[in-house]
């Protein structure tokens, strides 16, 4: 993978229910250099999802099919479905844009093993009792599934390490704009030409 040295790649991970996505599309919103590296799913879309806009939704066997002909820089099983981010799609993407990427502590290890790529990773967090009032207000899972999502949280905190920045997503606003200082500080340092 080449790319245009000026651009940068984000990865926001965070256990299921504390904010990620929005903050994503937050970003992506808000900053017209910034695209969301779509990710490939086997789970089915949500009733307000959009192929190629939420996720490229495909079967198991298409997503297996995938894998085969390493079609992914990183994949992971989570909650019984497969995701992962396709090598075209970076590719394609980092050559004219910055890059933000909304995936968990599995998909961040294996993008890190490609060493030539400069990550800003940004690890978002709750406490556990606000996780599970998120997790239950949304109204998008199961009890089963918010059972699933809420165990998890542990398991994906002790990966915090692996992150450049650890921030808490208490106050939606509050977080959004932590995250623009440390993109800013990084076009900064890397570009004080390039236009943000």
């Amino acid at each position: 993978m080449t790319h245009d040295n000026e651009n940068i790649m984000v990865i926001l991970s965070s256990p299921s229910g504390v904010g990620k996505t929005t903050l994503t599309k937050k970003i992506q919103q808000k900053y017209q250099s910034f695209k969301v590296s779509v990710s490939h799913t086997t789970r089915l879309p949500r009733s307000n999802e959009i192929n190629g806009v939420d996720y490229y939704f495909v079967s198991t066997q298409k997503f297996k099919e995938l894998i085969e002909k390493n079609s992914f820089y990183e994949y992971a099983k989570i909650f019984e479905n497969y995701y992962g981010t396709s090598k075209n799609e970076v590719d394609k993407l980092i050559s004219s844009n910055d890059i933000i990427f909304d995936i968990d502590w599995q998909g961040t290890k294996q993008l890190s093993k490609f060493k030539k790529l400069k990550f800003i990773k940004i690890f978002l967090t709750i406490n556990k009792d606000e996780l599970y009032k998120r997790l239950t207000k949304r109204n998008q899972n199961t009890k089963e599934e918010i059972r699933k999502r809420f165990k998890s949280f542990d398991e994906d905190s002790i990966h915090w390490s692996d992150y450049d920045y650890i921030l808490i997503n208490n106050n939606l606003e509050v977080c959004f704009k932590q995250i623009e200082n440390i993109i800013k500080l990084h076009k900064k340092s890397t570009f004080e030409t390039h236009k943000f």
